[in-house]
């Protein structure tokens, strides 16, 4: 089959400077053509040359005019589609052009690069392009080779027409291969970009036009200036695979070819702790890239979740040592009863000691995971930093071993912090312990430094406390050991996590630590460099004393006088829905004298209220119970009461129902685990201040 043929004249442009210049000659020539009638035979010599001179820049001027038409643009397909044609058939452009040609027209209307330009045929031929750009078959009589034929016209675009003749009869379907071609290009649509649109190209993210089958192995053709601050990389022709990281890469087009469709996470290869989302979508035979940092984002959300677990496992620990905090109640109070039976001496006494002995383990591992939880109780107090440190000193010396120096260091001017002493001291002697076993770990010895200070706001901020409000106390507590790796430090303070080997560490010190600092409204923070050491920080806000509400003349607070004799009378309604616990309870405190009303739920300790009326002397309850709780049964019950104290005991801390104690008065507070001594001298005290 003869190949179609094609116009392929360069397209070149008239210079303006050479057109006028030919156009002055001209004119030049024309003004001296009137005197040179009288001129004698030289002068008349030389302007016949002028005058050819002027037809040569003419024919040079004119060849250049033809030359310099534009050759039309190829169009994809147009080969292929008049090559499935048997009539006579071109494709031709709006101004009469051919730009392609089957063999069959060849033979009927020649090798001419155009159609007619002029005449009837092309007012015919421009009637028809007007009609078929509407959508309909146009039609037109072709004068060619000295024969007339009649011709179809179909519109392929808005720059290319179909040309077939046999026009006069009903109107020319396409074959099926014809119609192939054109579903083909209409489905390919147009040339794929060359480069990235306006907005991609000002993005604040990073974005690439891709050249290539695969994304991960194309080629870069054009990235904006943001790809390279984002991933590091994205130069032109570069491989846009090589900005990921290879195990994120493959991960990626794993998730590619499965059909993923959603942004894909990936590591980038300069910097894998790093991680942005992969937009990939394919646009006109390329893949167009976008690369979006969320780095930051992640961050944010592994804190949310770590706080989220965090508060989680706290729930469940409160939960936990609430309940253990009952059995412990009455383990303690069944060795008091016990404990009359067999005193020193006795055979059984050493057994029952151990048993005492263990249940205090039991009762400080519960009081961990108050503390972990924030629901211990705390008995918060004024505390000068100084002071709380150096007295704690002598103790501290005591637990880190001679082979391990403790070094001390006092700021100026150290302010004033309110705080529960126990758990701060707590806090530090966990932390000091932490220190002292990592340095004796790595090197068999080394120090402990503990430093504390006063910071300002900006301070606090420059040394790891990003949220800190005005001037704040610090604790710190280093050492020269090893460091903690990085992928150990977000676990740090979990529960039950620890690196020290099994039966050595329970897991707890740090999530203590963490407990006590928030219940203290402070901030801990970490510094630590492999093969330097850590530095544990603790942030508490500087109390600052109102002098207007507690003047410095004011004397302290008397102190509760302590019961020596834990014999007393008075009638005590006791509220515990633990059997075990309110039994025994009540069984020890009649022995001592007092008569003790039994209820085992809030409503039926309500009804006994109203039943007794005036006749109660002291309340004793639970504060959280099934059905209506320790809180609600003191509002319903205190008119029945007359005014007697009431005392409520609780695993929970004090603080978790302290504000639906308001406007309540005459009302007390025990923690539980408790035994029958505490309980007796705090009974009795009650009583003594009521009466």
């Amino acid at each position: 089959m003869t190949e179609p043929t094609s116009s392929k004249r360069a397209k070149r442009k008239v210079d303006p400077l050479t057109a006028g210049a030919v156009l002055f000659f001209l004119l030049a020539v024309a003004f001296a053509a009137a005197p040179a009638v009288h001129a004698g035979p030289t002068t008349l010599a030389g302007l016949m040359l002028l005058i050819g001179l002027a037809g040569v820049a003419c024919l040079g001027l004119f060849v250049l005019r033809g030359s310099a038409e534009p050759a039309p643009d190829s169009e994809p397909g147009a080969d292929a589609l008049i090559l499935a044609l048997s009539e006579p058939a071109a494709i031709v452009h709006p101004d009469g052009r051919i730009q392609g040609s089957n063999a069959a027209w060849k033979q009927v209307c020649g090798t001419g690069p155009r159609l007619p330009k002029s005449g009837p045929s092309a007012a015919s031929l421009f009637a028809a392009f007007t009609t078929a750009r509407r959508g309909e078959a146009g039609r037109a009589s072709l004068r060619a080779n000295g024969g007339e034929h009649e011709v179809q016209v179909t519109a392929l675009g808005t720059r290319r027409f179909l040309v077939r003749m046999g026009g006069h009869g009903p109107a020319l379907a396409l074959p099926a291969a014809a119609m192939e071609v054109i579903n083909a290009v209409a489905k390919a649509g147009p040339p794929p970009p060359k480069v990235l649109d306006a907005f991609a190209a000002a993005s604040p993210f990073g974005a690439a036009l891709l050249e290539g089958e695969d994304p991960f192995a194309a080629l870069i053709v054009e990235a904006n200036p943001a790809l390279k601050s984002v991933a590091g990389g994205g130069e032109k022709g570069q491989a846009f695979g090589e900005l990921i990281e290879p195990a994120s890469r493959a991960d990626a087009a794993q998730r590619l070819a499965a059909g993923a469709v959603a942004a894909l996470e990936v590591r980038l290869a300069h910097d894998p702790a790093r991680i942005a989302h992969l937009y990939l979508a394919k646009s006109d035979g390329r893949w167009v890239a976008y690369l979006v940092d969320v780095s930051d984002q992640k961050q944010i959300e592994l804190q949310l979740a770590q706080s989220q677990k965090m508060q989680a496992i706290g729930q469940l620990a409160g939960g936990v040592a609430h309940d253990f905090n009952n059995l412990l109640t009455a383990i303690f109070m069944q060795l008091d009863v016990l404990a009359s039976r067999h005193p020193v001496g006795d055979p059984s006494y050493e057994g029952l000691n151990e048993i005492r002995q263990t249940s205090a383990r039991a009762a400080d591992l519960v009081r961990k995971l108050l503390a972990f939880s924030r629901k211990q109780t705390v008995q918060r107090e004024i505390l000068d930093l100084g002071e709380l440190i150096s007295e704690f000193e002598v103790l501290l010396r005591r637990v880190l071993y001679e082979d391990v120096n403790l070094s001390t260091e006092y700021g100026r001017n150290l302010p004033q912090v309110r705080a529960d002493r126990g758990q701060l001291e707590t806090a530090v002697m966990n932390l000091a312990v932490n220190a002292r076993d990592a340095v004796r770990a790595a090197k068999g010895g080394g120090t402990v430094k503990i430093r504390t200070a006063r910071l300002t706001q900006e301070q606090a901020r420059d040394m790891g406390y990003p949220g800190a409000v005005g001037d704040q106390a610090l604790i710190e507590v280093s050492d020269d050991g090893p460091g903690i790796p990085p992928d150990l430090r977000e676990k740090i303070f979990e529960p039950f996590f620890t690196t020290k080997p099994v039966g050595e560490g329970t897991g707890l010190g740090l999530a203590t630590v963490y407990g006590i600092v928030k219940q203290s409204d402070g901030f801990i923070g970490l510094e630590s460099r492999l093969g330097e050491g850590t530095a544990f920080r603790i942030f508490l806000p500087v109390h600052h004393q109102d002098a207007s509400v507690v003047p410095a003349s004011q004397p302290a607070a008397p102190k509760r006088p302590v019961a020596r004799d834990l014999s007393g009378a008075g009638r005590i309604l006791f509220v515990e829905d633990e059997d075990a616990v309110r039994g025994v309870a009540a069984k020890l405190l009649r022995a001592r004298g007092y008569e003790v009303i039994e209820a085992a739920s809030g409503e039926e300790a309500l009804e006994l209220a109203e039943e007794h009326a005036g006749e109660i002397d002291l309340m004793i309850s639970d504060v959280v119970m099934p059905g209506m709780q320790g809180p609600d049964l003191l509002k319903q019950a205190r008119q029945y009461l007359n005014g007697a104290p009431v005392m409520f005991i609780s695993g929970y801390a004090e603080s978790e129902f302290s504000d639906l104690l308001e406007g309540e008065t005459n009302v007390s507070f025990l923690p539980k685990p408790i035994d029958i001594k505490t309980l007796a001298e705090r009974v009795k005290q009650e009583l003594q201040k009521a009466a």
